[in-house]
């Protein structure tokens, strides 16, 4: 790991050989590799053979191991060089009548993400927030926040994965990860976000989404 940092990123990588050709394969998790947690927690993941997550991956655990300084990557965000940059931009894409953000973590704290959310808010976008813990963003506040949201689940299953949409109907773009919206998570730890593409992976998605956000 980097020293100072925590490493908090759920990430494997697998590389095999194939005919004449190697072949990386990817998982992005939300949940720790845990067998005990496991059976407690609701987390979400992504097993892939992208070959852009394929590099970044490969980049990510060079970085880690000390063999590079890999600052940017083709499709992960990456704290602390790059996620907090990365998802002011995509909030402040969203940031606009019409604009559209659901995110679900475990805790939102972060004054600066929560200062963007408050500006989307003011500038017309729809948000949905999913916090299960700590939440310190106050939702209709007339002039401030009065186009968010705010929902925590209480279940059977400890709710545990982070997810994030931006945009609506097939131009939204939706990632999942190992990060909550808190500066340690940004700024202190390693973390990575990583974008799902598949289609039929973000209806799913956006289906469990939908439920956390029915009555």
């Amino acid at each position: 790991g980097l020293v100072g940092l925590k490493t908090h990123a759920k990430v494997t990588s697998v590389v095999r050989r194939e005919g004449r050709h190697i072949q990386h394969y990817v998982h992005v998790g939300t949940g720790n590799y845990n067998p005990s947690t496991a059976h407690q927690y609701e987390d979400v993941s992504l097993l892939s053979a992208d070959p852009d997550l394929g590099a970044d991956v490969t980049e990510l655990f060079n970085l880690l191991t000390g063999y590079s300084r890999q600052n940017r990557y083709r499709k992960l965000l990456v704290a602390p060089t790059s996620l907090r940059s990365d998802l002011a931009h995509l909030i402040e894409r969203e940031s606009k009548p019409g604009g559209r953000i659901i995110i679900k973590v475990n805790n939102l704290v972060d004054p600066e993400i929560i200062d963007s959310l408050y500006a989307a808010s003011k500038a017309g976008a729809d948000i949905d927030l999913i916090a299960r813990s700590m939440c310190s963003l106050r939702p209709g506040v007339p002039g401030l926040s009065e186009r968010i949201h705010v929902r925590s689940i209480v279940g059977r299953f400890l709710e545990h994965s982070r997810i994030f949409g931006f945009g609506r109907g097939e131009d939204a773009e939706v990632y999942l990860g190992s990060s909550d919206l808190m500066a340690r998570n940004l700024d202190r730890r390693v973390e990575v976000v990583g974008p799902v593409t598949d289609s039929l992976l973000r209806t799913k998605l956006a289906s469990f989404l939908e439920g956390g956000l029915a009555d």
